[in-house]
């Protein structure tokens, strides 16, 4: 998205996906006025992050099968740590 300020509508576009911005615009209409902020700023977050998810240089460079620009996170270890975690209590 550009400079412009995050609206309801904008945020409705940026989810892409009818049931989603359907979820937004439901929580948002029926939200209590004390709490109209908090739900906007949570739905504000999600629509950047998936705005920041399909970054035109993000994508053209998937295209061409490049690594995509920006630090990656590698939660390999972390995956690793939980799995033994789970299995040491005895978990089937």
């Amino acid at each position: 998205m550009s400079d412009q300020p995050w609206t309801i509508e904008s945020i409705r576009d940026a989810l892409g996906n009818p049931a989603l911005a359907q979820r937004f615009l439901g929580e948002i209409n029926r939200a209590p006025a004390h709490e109209l902020l908090a739900v906007f700023a949570r739905w504000e977050r999600i629509a950047k992050n998936l705005d920041d998810a399909f970054d035109e240089d993000v994508v053209a460079a998937v295209r061409r099968g490049e690594e995509p620009p920006g630090r990656l996170i590698d939660g390999t270890g972390r995956l690793q740590r939980a799995n033994e975690r789970f299995h040491s209590h005895g978990a089937a």
